[in-house]
């Protein structure tokens, strides 16, 4: 995962989290503009939701943003 992408889930999921509560849920689609103007990161988010974790559409903030930040130091530079 690409280290802005990374940043901006954590940035949205600590924002959901500290407005609507721990028990808040979000969708892949949290993480983008009501456009798609950069649709190999929408992609990306996708994959990273759908085909490697196979979360369900909507899941809770907390868990998103713990497997995030599981991540570590392993995402991929753009």
């Amino acid at each position: 995962m690409r280290a802005d992408l990374k940043r901006t889930m954590l940035e949205v999921c600590d924002r959901k989290i500290a407005a609507k509560g721990p028990s808040v849920g979000l969708s892949f689609y949290a993480f983008f503009a009501n456009r798609n103007d950069d649709p190999e990161r929408l992609m990306e988010a996708a994959e990273w939701w759908i085909r490697t974790h196979k979360l369900d559409h909507f899941e809770k903030a907390t868990k998103i943003r713990a497997l995030v930040a599981a991540l570590g130091d392993e995402v991929q530079q753009p």
